[in-house]
């Protein structure tokens, strides 16, 4: 193999599918990533659960396909000056050029390389930049927690035109609509994805102006939600970029049951002004104690600490309709859920200072974003 390829599609295209790489791969083989040189260059990486491939132009004068270390790979790739990038095959080497820098890698024996999933057929379309605002919105919610991994995914539901995105650790919960062009009219199933393969997937798919999004459903397919399978892969692709990840299986929480329909109290605060109040009294906070708020008439007033540690109080002006209350949130989990919205207004319903308020933009009837924070009981 023999070929020349200018050094920042490269750049993008090596990190893209170095993501791919199993942080502990079973087999070395799969620490590789294999480089593909026809009429284009095709990159890719798989680890039996994910897959990612990327394609870019090239100038190919021998045909062919090498398997070397991705990650160290991606290192050289990165530090290399913003010169046109050589590389050519000679026996078990694969020597990469670029100005006077020369780097000598070793091959991976290349037919030992699992072959990567069929790209299902199209499901539908949805533009880009929405689709990454919108996971980047609900991802924050998802568990870490790999015994359970359900939460660990992001739950994608489709009814025909209209994508519902939830994500959940238990202790908060994110919802996000989103218009999408559907391929097969009438389409309605629900499916579990990673969390962290479509956060870094939308991400990265923003290149182009459309991400295609396609499923491979097993038979017997619960269209319900109740329960999914993971006997299928979900795949998207977008500006010459693609990715295949399995779904996730198990049973998912009754989410529409933590979504209250009627409040008591609603508050109206400046979205940067109550962030950063939220930070400074947070300073004060020990790991997992809360930030105490207490809404009157015209305004909030924020504290953390107990008598007998460090304390912090900050008052802040703040629009509010209801009967006085104080209740308390983590605060990181609270940061997380005024800087999702996309609004320059924190909107936040209450029902009761026990129950779960619901974290919105200013004066939308029918959001398409809520973020449903527990409330700390004990606090208060």
């Amino acid at each position: 193999m023999k070929l020349q390829v200018e050094r920042d599609p490269l750049a993008e295209a090596v990190a893209w599918t170095a993501r791919a790489l199993p942080a502990r791969p079973t087999a070395p083989v799969l620490a590789g990533m294999r480089l593909h040189a026809g009429s284009e260059l095709t990159l890719s990486t798989f680890d039996y659960e994910v897959s990612a491939e990327a394609t870019i132009p090239v100038a190919a004068d021998e045909p062919g396909t090498v398997l070397v270390s991705g990650r160290l790979l991606a290192e050289i790739v990165r530090s290399l000056p913003a010169k046109p990038v050589e590389m050519f095959t000679d026996g078990s080497r694969t020597t990469l050029r670029c100005g006077s820098a020369t780097f000598n890698l070793m091959l991976l024996p290349a037919e030992e390389y699992p072959t990567l999933p069929d790209m299902p057929e199209t499901t539908g379309t949805v533009g880009a930049d929405a689709f990454a605002s919108a996971i980047s919105q609900v991802a924050i919610a998802a568990g870490r927690d790999d015994t359970l991994p359900a939460l660990t995914g992001i739950r994608v539901e489709i009814a025909e035109d209209v994508l519902t995105l939830v994500a959940t650790d238990r202790y908060r919960l994110a919802v996000r609509e989103l218009r999408w062009t559907p391929v097969v009219p009438g389409l309605t199933t629900v499916v579990l994805v990673p969390a962290r393969v479509l956060g870094d997937t939308a991400r990265a798919l923003t290149s182009g102006a459309e991400v295609s999004v396609a499923l491979a459903m097993a038979a017997g397919w619960s269209e319900t939600g109740k329960n999914v399978s993971n006997d299928g892969i979900i795949g998207f692709e977008g500006g010459g970029r693609r990715t295949t990840t399995r779904l996730l299986s198990g049973e998912y929480p009754r989410y529409q049951a933590l979504l209250p329909s009627e409040f008591s109290a609603v508050a109206e605060l400046p979205a940067a002004a109550f962030t950063d109040a939220v930070k400074r009294v947070a300073l004060v906070a020990e790991r997992n104690t809360p930030v105490r708020l207490t809404f009157t008439a015209g305004e909030v007033l924020l504290e953390a600490g107990t008598g007998d540690e460090a304390q912090a109080s900050e008052a802040i002006g703040a629009s509010f309709d209801g009967d006085d209350m104080q209740i308390a949130f983590n605060p990181q989990y609270l940061l997380d859920g005024v800087g999702a919205i996309d609004s320059d207004v924190a909107r936040i319903s209450f029902t009761t200072p026990t129950r779960p308020a619901v974290i919105t933009g200013k004066g939308e009837a029918q959001p398409d974003y809520r973020y449903v924070l527990m409330p700390i009981r004990s606090a208060g």
